[in-house]
């Protein structure tokens, strides 16, 4: 089901990147979040942890070196040729079923390294869901759906990446969709995160950070300067590129409070992942005019859950004001055609975390702009709250 070292985002290697320049005895565990509660059974679990195992025989090729140094140039060399010799431990994955048959799994180790090990559990998961269900594709209708989806970029001029490699339906669906796009929608697709299929189809690999970055330096650092030291940290490491931040880890006014005029400078842009698109976007743009900063200069990029109608009017509502973009996963890469499917609705996220061996483990949470996108022990909710006046 995972068809390659590369086949993952991004922004999982410039993160990994990240902790192996700065923090590399730093360790951290990735706890998986059902969030519609499925139920399997134990053929279910068997299936899961034989393909888990499967995961130690993948190794980043000649080919693949050879392009990763020469297209994603902005991760240092050195963090390539460590991944060169990285393999995948299956045994580390601790994965079983509760009593109610709802999957549980999570695993352990330096962060940059189990970083790595999230988007492909979930794809694993997601693709393994479809087939012991018995659901196949129809990949004709598939198609034809996404060609409706790709005309309407077009008609729209509707600037987006591919972002849906960790809730695909499946991987042979997945490179269907990305050669479709790549064909009927080129001046609009920017790319795609998924490393695998930008080296296969010639398209710029996306990414920068995800919300475990901002996580990891809350439970070391503290709530109060998560966002800023994160930030100051990812400036370090890449030096002005990479540029959009994800702005949603505990809320965006929270961000929006420590963020600098050094770092609105350097940016070039924000993602948004949760709460109401116009909410967010003005609030981004009242804080880039209060810098002096030209909102124009900078790019919004929009991917909490987004089809293209929807983004559309996002679209038409910002247009003139800043530039924007969507980052849109799900509703290409799971939407096989079949009346009435519901794509998993699953997340695998940083739960805890310490600088060293020698620290004690720190709990971390995600306080989202979206209720139901929170993560974390309710006593951490509560010092958060308190520590970052999200009450006030």
């Amino acid at each position: 089901m995972i068809l390659s070292i590369l086949d993952t985002d991004l922004y999982k290697f410039s993160t990994s990147n990240a902790y192996f320049q700065l923090y590399p005895l730093a360790e951290g565990t990735f706890k998986f979040n059902d969030r519609a509660a499925e139920v399997y059974d134990g053929a279910f679990l068997a299936e899961l942890k034989a393909e888990i195992a499967r995961l130690c025989e993948l190794a980043l090729s000649d080919e693949e070196f050879e392009y990763v140094t020469g297209h994603v140039r902005y991760i240092h060399r050195n963090y390539w040729e460590w991944l060169r010799g990285f393999r995948f431990q299956p045994e580390k994955v601790e994965v079983s079923l509760d009593e109610g048959g709802h999957l549980q799994m999570e695993v352990t180790d330096f962060l940059y390294r189990v970083t790595l090990y999230e988007v492909p559990l979930l794809a694993i998961v997601a693709e393994l869901r479809n087939r012991v269900r018995g659901v196949r594709a129809d990949k004709a209708k598939a198609l034809e759906l996404l060609d409706a989806k790709m005309d309407f970029a077009n008609e729209n001029a509707l600037p987006f990446s591919e972002f849906g490699t960790r809730r695909r339906f499946s991987s042979e669906l997945h490179e269907a969709v990305v050669a479709e796009i790549k064909a009927r929608c080129p001046r609009y697709c920017a790319g795609t995160s998924n490393v695998h299929f930008a080296r296969l189809y010639g398209m710029t690999p996306i990414g920068t950070f995800p919300h475990e970055w901002v996580m990891f330096h809350s439970g070391v650092f503290g709530y109060k300067r998560a966002n800023y030291l994160s930030l100051e940290d990812w400036i370090k490491v890449y030096d002005g590129a990479l540029g959009t931040a994800l702005i949603d880890t505990f809320t965006t006014n929270s961000f929006l409070r420590t963020l600098t005029l050094k770092q609105a400078k350097l940016l070039d842009g924000f993602r948004q992942d949760s709460g109401d698109e116009r909410v967010v976007g003005d609030a981004i743009i009242a804080r880039l005019e209060e810098f002096g900063i030209d909102p124009k200069e900078k790019i919004l990029v929009f991917s909490n859950a987004l089809d293209f109608p929807r983004y559309k009017k996002v679209m038409d509502y910002f247009r003139g004001r800043i530039r924007v973009s969507a980052g849109i996963g799900t509703n290409l890469t799971c939407d096989p055609g079949i009346e009435g499917y519901r794509p998993a609705n699953i997340v695998m996220k940083l739960s805890r975390c310490r600088m060293s061996a020698k620290d004690p483990w720190e709990k971390v949470i995600k306080i989202s702009d979206d209720a139901g996108k929170h993560m974390g022990e309710s006593k951490e909710f509560e010092i958060a709250s308190h520590e970052l006046h999200l009450d006030e």
